[in-house]
């Protein structure tokens, strides 16, 4: 009876998890505390078992989140979140999907970790102020102030994205291959003025240790990117024997929207993931740290 319970609720739990972490690996450590949490307990004493596991995993995602910025302090570069190719929950609404889209997780991490909690909680799943009131130990009242200040910093600093994610795809797809080619002219005709770059190698992939700003920069940076393919393959533990020209790349859903993922050797080596407006790329997310890829598929032959 534990365990069919647990069983039952395992994927809300992770996905709750991922949500309010970042961190799949982070996710799943939280989920199996909660499993050890649970089975200590009388179930026949819980009126609600959803409730009382969804309010174990979110109490133990916010300490681990307290814990994990204070170690990111000390963390090489920025910090960017891990991503997935398969939605930790296996949720197809619309909404689920959209509330673990790439570039809304990056805006999650400017949140507090029990703003954070309260948005993921009543935006992403839909659940009652009361409830997460108990699940955070406030009053349905600060609950609800909590919900309104994370939902406007979330506003003010949502993800440009283009409605259509068939124009993203697209995007992404001459994005990739202007890449790929070391073609300056194309990546710049992509590039919105004010563009950015986050870069995350975590100090063991070479990536930029500081947010690169305007599209020039930006634009140079990424056509670079063939050229420097020795250092940055060493970087990865990669010797002579893989060359950049073996690379695999494909467009693909990762975090429930369109990325490019790149491959050698027959393990994912690189993530690019685009915050598109208005027919531009405003924002480049350049994930290479070798500790974030193991949740990518490998791309098939280009």
């Amino acid at each position: 009876m534990t365990t069919d319970a647990f069983h039952e609720h395992r994927a809300l739990l992770t996905g709750v998890a991922y949500r309010i972490l970042g961190s799949a690996s982070d996710a799943e450590d939280v989920v199996q505390e909660a499993w050890l949490r649970w089975s200590a307990v009388d179930p026949a004493k819980v009126d609600d078992p959803r409730a009382y596991l969804v309010t174990i995993a979110s109490r133990l995602s916010i300490d681990r989140l307290r814990s994990a910025r204070s170690r990111r302090e000390s963390y090489v570069g920025e910090w960017l979140p891990e991503p997935v190719s398969d939605i930790p929950d296996g949720a197809e609404q619309a909404e689920l999907a959209d509330s673990v889209e790439f570039a809304l997780l990056v805006v999650l991490e400017t949140l507090s970790p029990l703003e954070r909690a309260v948005f993921v909680l009543r935006e992403a799943f839909q659940f009652p102020y009361a409830e997460i009131g108990e699940v955070i130990g406030r009053e349905e009242a600060a609950t609800r102030q909590l919900a309104r200040r994370a939902r406007d910093h979330v506003q003010e600093r949502r993800p440009r994205f283009e409605a259509d994610r068939a124009a993203r795809r697209r995007i992404t797809e001459r994005f990739l291959r202007a890449c790929m080619e070391g073609d300056l002219d194309g990546l710049t005709g992509l590039l919105a003025d004010d563009a950015t770059l986050v870069g995350d190698g975590g100090g063991k992939a070479k990536a930029p240790l500081r947010v690169l700003e305007g599209a020039s920069k930006v634009g140079r940076f990424l056509a670079a990117l063939p050229g420097n393919a020795d250092r940055f393959l060493a970087s990865l533990g990669l010797g002579p024997a893989v060359a950049w020209a073996d690379a695999r790349t494909e467009v693909t859903e990762v975090n429930g929207g369109p990325a490019a993922v790149v491959s050698l050797g027959g393990r994912v080596v690189a993530l690019v993931v685009l915050d598109v407006a208005d027919g531009r790329v405003q924002h480049v997310y350049l994930v290479a740290n070798p500790d974030k890829m193991s949740r990518l598929r490998t791309p098939g032959p280009s």
